[in-house]
């Protein structure tokens, strides 16, 4: 698996360089073509037949140099390449190709990057262009099929090449869709749970104030905390935009995970919510995406909890099995009797529902035991610990 990651990455960074580079690729190529070019140059040719001259080999190189600009221009590559052709076949006796590889290259990179028009124009002047080559050279219907054949071939893999280019950019544009709701969801679900928790705060410090100055005194703490907590969590997240791919140093994660899971619910209770945390079965370790997705859904939860419910506590279950991890929330408040807490609505659940089937797991949110409350149940399937490991 190692040898094969690495042997991508390097594919991979290949790509990226002849991306940056194309007269570079291109360049090759030509040197590539030139290479395949000379070698009945270099092969002794039968003895009723003149020696290969400079001349020709010179005429030779000609019909190949045009590749260099194949893609800023391809249409005049081609006709380039015709000409040049053409020149080489009717002023020298020069050695045969046993593919007309100049010719492969303009049409396949026609049908890889040019629009409709071009290619029509393309594959009528193959139509005029191949007939008239294979009679000035052989006149045979063998050498006739075959180049047609292979002119074909050169085509529909430039098409099926423009096919897959088209997939990777809806892909690439699917991807950074789903980067940009995955950081709206963390955005959202930072500075919800941290203004709602400090308007909780604010409010119940002028009446602490005048009642309890100690409590005053933590309430206005508390807030601090909660402020600087959200401070910190964004500028992870704006640190890893800003981040250069490049830079080879390790990536920082925006997102928290279980291990942060006790200091969230400190703040919460800072705000005067009693929260009960438990845990259950073989506790063992979570990869990262699904840990920082169970914190997201708690956080998500209790701030729901503390915005809606009204509640004096609330408990937090974390149930470890082999092969899934339940988290539920309940607390002791209003339930869903008011269209803000109803089962399914808002942008809290909803980004809880999105977060556990990122992971193919599943969400019922409604009226708690006895119908007291409000309670959020997410199933989430998790990987064996040797597949974490691995």
């Amino acid at each position: 698996m190692g040898a094969r990651g690495d042997v991508r990455d390097r594919w991979a960074r290949a790509r990226t360089w002849g991306a940056a580079n194309p007269w570079a690729v291109d360049g090759g190529l030509a040197l590539l073509v030139q290479a395949a070019m000379t070698m009945p140059f270099v092969v002794p040719r039968p003895a009723h037949l003149e020696p290969a001259t400079w001349t020709a080999y010179g005429l030779m190189t000609l019909t190949v140099l045009p590749l260099v600009a194949r893609r800023r221009a391809p249409m005049a590559v081609l006709w380039a390449v015709l000409a040049t052709s053409a020149l080489y076949t009717l002023a020298v006796d020069g050695p045969g190709q046993p593919l007309p590889y100049t010719g492969l290259v303009a049409v396949y990179t026609i049908a890889a990057l040019s629009v409709v028009w071009k290619r029509v124009v393309t594959a009528a002047v193959l139509v005029v262009a191949v007939p008239v080559s294979v009679w000035l050279n052989t006149r045979s219907a063998r050498e006739l099929t075959f180049s047609l054949f292979v002119f074909g071939a050169a085509y529909v893999l430039g098409r099926l090449t423009a096919a897959r280019q088209r997939a990777q950019v809806v892909e690439a544009e699917r991807a950074a869709a789903r980067e940009r709701a995955r950081i709206a969801r963390e955005m959202h679900d930072v500075l919800s749970h941290a203004v709602s928790l400090m308007v909780v705060q604010a409010e119940a410090g002028p009446v602490a104030v005048r009642t309890a100055p100690e409590r005053a005194e933590a309430a206005f703490e508390a807030i601090s905390e909660t402020g600087r907590e959200a401070m910190v969590q964004l500028r992870r997240m704006l640190g890893v935009l800003r981040e250069d791919p490049g830079a080879g140093g390790p990536p920082r994660a925006p997102q928290p995970d279980l291990g942060e899971l006790p200091a969230l619910l400190d703040r919460v209770r800072a705000g005067g919510l009693g929260v009960v945390y438990e845990t259950s079965g073989g506790v063992r370790a979570l990869p990262s995406s699904v840990g920082a997705t169970v914190y997201r859904i708690v956080q998500e939860a209790l701030t729901n909890v503390v915005r809606h419910a009204g509640a004096r506590t609330a408990s937090v279950r974390l149930d470890h099995a082999d092969d899934r991890l339940t988290v539920l929330v309940r607390d002791d408040g209003r339930g869903p009797r008011s269209p803000a807490a109803a089962p399914g609505t808002g942008h809290g659940l909803v980004g809880i529902r999105e977060r556990a089937a990122a992971h193919g797991g599943s969400v019922t949110a409604g009226p708690g035991p006895g119908g007291r409350g409000f309670e959020v149940r997410v199933l989430l399937p998790v990987p064996s610990t040797a597949e974490v490991g691995s």
